[in-house]
């Protein structure tokens, strides 16, 4: 599943011509033209838009893409709001100012609960650190009303930054199912929710992919929201008030910390209460379980404090209220069970992540994933031992394996070693030779033994073919309709329909629209579509570097032409090749064959791009299958040979930038990978 970081990709083609403007609509009063003044002078030149490589995993392997949304600055030092589904699972980011700077930024904190992720600019990369970063401030979400005046600025479709106008529709928009049952919560990637704490501020301004992680303004020029969601004229941002709070602790922290203890909760309002909140559920073996509390208590106090879940908006309050319990102390909480009210103590634990970390092992050709206590119980898994495999590659070992081992097995041990981590798997690959290994799989319920072998890479296959003579046309079958359409009745033979130039034919004088009818007196007799072959089988009889005669029909005349068996230009097929596995593309030698067909000097040298990966390094930044490389930062590439020396040293040296120059068609071009090294080391 691709990224929501991606989705506004789709969308450009069937919006482009909507276009972008500084201001969608135009207020008439003097006062809100001055407020939408003051918000463009003091929010909007901090706006920046964010550019990444997108990372996400499909089919057993990394996949990467371009793809961005907005982001605002919020204080002197460099620090950005954005959201996470923007910056999350992403290598390098690039944040462009409205003036045109770009400024590479670094993660500071990705909170996935709130679609939050707070990045920083890295000013001692900039041309002139002491020039001063415009910022915005933060407002108070809580004090925005139905029926304010709000500006959404971001950068829609990734296209150039804008503002939009709009008035908050509704300050503590939750989701709930049709029949208004239960929330629903929002997914950011599979099995990633977001949103549990978050009451969205409805508004109107219009904002469309692209503008995720823009700031919604007030007319105070105070950012009270990150947009975040939007569609059919109706937008949702998250309040101002929940990003300080994360802002406060990536800064002062560097992460995040929220008490958890194990409860979902639903409205009491259905069951004629006015206080309380009614437990739905308790997750098994986590502190509520602990502490006694069962589905179906209603909740009355926590540490003394009234404790309220009288709707669906006041939900989220709840889990704000858990959330900030300290880690590790013990809560007193009231409850009712049975008309009968008791105190129970429990321990708070530390909220963890929903998902663990999950990377490519390309050595076994597979993704895997670390198990949380989430995932296992989402999975109904027995334990979170193990590391889940998430996607196999075909041709890969995982899928050689004897049984096979596919997506959604879980893999205990590799050899004699247990894996319940990435650097587990990796340690115990380290060990591994060519030779078969045993892996212990969960499957379901069943504990299954497994069989692979890493087999040793082949050295690629290089044409030995016997040289064989070679005529440099194209032709095609004078069969009965060609024949009665040239008004030639009953002529058999082969007409000429290309020359290769420099050839030795095209040097003799044969020409396009001679019809070939005898070679060396033997007659041609080609009349049939399944005859297109004749001449290639004569051809490759005569000696090479030998006088030779063919018999033309020109103009209705029979012309003899003289020329000498040249070997066969040779084609692709009989080319060295070679793989360069980190940018996950091929190349081989540019032969003969591809200068006469290309039209290219005889002197051209390089290499033939014959594979450039979906989602690969080197296609994400624009190779493209056919393109000839000539030099690759500036050194000129001549051979395969040539190409893996250049190659071997980027490996070394990990060049900020890789830059290609190729021929694509009748013009140049130029290529540059900008890779992710401390991904690509860790996974050779």
């Amino acid at each position: 599943m691709l990224p929501r970081s991606l989705w506004c990709f789709g969308l450009i083609g069937a919006l482009l011509f909507c276009g972008t403007s500084v201001l969608a609509q135009r207020p008439t009063e003097d006062n809100s033209k001055l407020e939408v003044e003051l918000a463009r002078q003091k929010v909007y030149p901090a706006l920046v838009n964010i550019s990444v490589v997108a990372r996400f995993f499909n089919g057993g392997r990394t996949q990467r893409a371009p793809a961005g949304g907005s982001g605002v600055i919020v204080n002197k030092e460099g620090y950005i709001l954005t959201n996470y589904h923007v910056a999350g699972n992403t290598t390098r980011i690039i944040c462009t100012l409205i003036t045109g700077e770009a400024i590479e930024a670094k993660v500071v904190l990705h909170d996935p609960l709130t679609d939050l992720s707070v990045l920083k600019l890295l000013i001692e990369k900039r041309d002139d650190p002491t020039i001063p970063l415009p910022h915005a401030n933060l407002g108070d979400s809580d004090v925005v009303q139905v029926g304010d005046t709000v500006m959404s600025m971001g950068n829609p479709l990734l296209l150039s930054s804008s503002m939009t106008l709009g008035i908050v529709s509704n300050t503590k928009r939750v989701f709930t199912d049709f029949s208004g049952t239960q929330i629903q919560e929002q997914e950011l990637d599979e099995g990633e929710k977001t949103g549990v704490f978050t009451r969205w501020i409805q508004h109107d301004a219009l904002i469309l992919p692209g503008n995720s992680g823009g700031p919604l303004v007030n007319t105070k020029a105070e950012v009270i929201g990150i947009n975040e969601l939007g569609g059919g004229g109706i937008g949702f941002a998250i309040p101002s008030n929940i990003a300080a709070k994360v802002l406060k602790s990536a800064i002062e922290k560097g992460g995040i910390i929220r008490g958890w203890i194990g409860v979902s909760v639903l409205p009491v309002s259905k069951m004629g209460r006015t206080t309380g909140s009614l437990v739905a559920s308790v997750v098994p073996k986590s502190p509520a379980d602990a502490a006694g509390i069962e589905a179906g208590d209603v909740l009355l106090e926590m540490e003394g404090k009234p404790v309220t879940t009288r709707f669906f908006e006041e939900i989220p309050l709840f889990y704000q209220q858990v959330a900030n319990l300290t880690v590790g102390s013990t809560v007193s909480m009231k409850l009712l069970r049975k008309s009968v009210e008791r105190m129970v103590t429990v321990t708070v634990a530390l909220m963890e992540k929903t998902l663990g970390a999950e990377e490519e092992v390309r050595q076994i050709g597979a993704t895997l994933q670390v198990i949380t206590d989430a995932m296992a119980r989402a999975r109904r898994l027995a334990d979170k031992q193990g590391v889940m495999v998430t996607g196999v590659r075909s041709g890969f070992p995982l899928e050689g394996a004897k049984p096979a081992i596919t997506q959604g097995d879980v893999i205990l041990s590799i050899g004699d070693k247990k894996v319940n981590s990435l650097a587990d798997v990796r340690a115990a690959l380290a060990n591994v030779k060519h030779d078969d290994f045993v892996i212990i799989i969960r499957r379901r319920r069943e504990e299954l033994v497994s069989v692979a072998k890493i087999p040793e890479e082949a050295p690629p296959a290089e044409g030995t073919e016997l040289p064989k003579a070679w005529l440099g046309v194209r032709t095609q079958v004078m069969t009965a309709e060609v024949s009665k359409g040239l008004k030639m009745p009953g002529v058999r033979g082969l007409r000429v329909t290309e020359i290769y130039p420099s050839t030795s034919v095209a040097k003799a004088g044969l020409m396009v629209g001679d019809i070939l009818t005898r070679l060396n007196n033997e007659p041609i007799n080609s009349f049939r579509p399944q005859d297109a072959e004749d001449l290639r089988r004569l051809i490759e009889d005569l000696p090479i570097g030998k006088k030779a005669t063919l018999s033309v029909l020109r103009g209705g005349k029979t012309v003899g032409i003289s020329f000498i068996a040249e070997a066969q230009a040779l084609g692709g097929d009989l080319a060295k090749s070679a793989k360069q596995k980190e940018f996950e593309f091929a190349v081989r030698d540019l032969m003969p064959l591809d200068r006469i067909e290309r039209r290219l000097k005889p002197s051209t040298k390089g290499v033939v791009v014959t594979e450039a990966v979906i989602g690969g390094w080197a296609q994400i930044a624009g190779l493209e299958l056919d393109d000839i490389i000539h030099s690759i930062n500036g050194q000129l590439i001549e051979s395969v040979e040539g190409f893996e020396q250049v190659m071997k040293a980027a490996m070394q040296e990990h060049p900020k930038i890789i830059q290609i120059f190729v021929e694509r068609g009748s013009r140049t071009h130029f290529i540059f990978i900008e890779p992710d090294w401390n991904k690509i080391v860790e996974n050779r």
